[in-house]
C-alpha cells in the first residue's frame, strides 16, 4: 500500500513543478524500499527526542544521510501538541526505571516541569533514547519487511494472473 501510494504521488505534475522550481535533489524524494525505511529511522529517531523543531532536525541530517525526507518530516509529526505529554512521560517513567529512581508524581503544567527539570532531565532523555532507538529500528525493519512481502504478493498475483 505505501510503495503504491508513494509511486502515485510520484507522478503528479504539481510536484514534480514545485521539485523543478525550487531545485530539490531528487535522491531525497526516491520512493525506493531503503530511501523509504531510512526516512522512517530517521524521522523515528528524531520524533522521540523532547527538543523544539523537530522538522528542522531531519532536514539538518540531510547531508549526512541520504532518505526520503518527506516520510522522516511525517515521522516526526508522531511527536505533536496532542501526543507529546503522554509520550515524554512514558520516557521518563522508562529513564526512571533504568536509573531506579523514585518517580515523583507529575502535574501536567508548564510550572511544574520548570521547577522540576532538573530532577527529570536525565530520566526523561534517557527514556527518549531507549525509545529513538528500538522504535526507529522497529520502525525501520517492519517498513522493509512490508515493503519486501506487498512486492512479493504482487508478483505472486501477476505471475497467477498470467497463467
Amino acid at each position: 500500500m505505501i510503495r503504491k501510494t508513494l509511486k502515485n504521488t510520484s507522478k503528479s505534475e504539481k510536484l514534480k513543478s514545485f521539485i523543478k522550481k525550487y531545485k530539490i535533489p531528487q535522491e531525497y524524494l526516491s520512493s525506493n524500499r531503503r530511501m523509504v525505511s531510512r526516512g522512517v529511522f530517521i524521522g523515528l529517531l528524531i520524533a522521540f527526542i523532547p527538543m523544539p523543531m523537530q522538522m528542522l532536525a531531519v532536514v539538518a541530517v540531510m547531508p549526512f544521510f541520504r532518505f526520503n525526507v518527506p516520510v522522516g518530516i511525517a515521522m516526526c509529526w508522531l511527536s505533536n501538541p496532542f501526543t507529546m505529554p503522554p509520550m515524554y512521560y512514558m520516557e521518563y517513567l522508562t529513564g526512571s526505571f533504568f536509573l531506579g529512581m523514585e518517580i515523583a508524581p507529575v502535574e501536567m503544567t508548564l510550572e511544574w516541569f520548570s521547577d522540576n527539570i532538573s530532577k527529570i532531565f536525565i530520566p526523561l532523555y534517557l527514556g527518549a533514547a531507549f525509545y529513538s532507538i528500538v522504535g526507529s529500528t522497529l520502525g525501520y525493519y517492519l517498513v522493509n519487511h512490508f515493503w519486501r512481502s506487498s512486492v512479493q504478493r504482487d508478483k505472486k498475483l501477476h505471475r497467477n494472473d498470467r497463467k
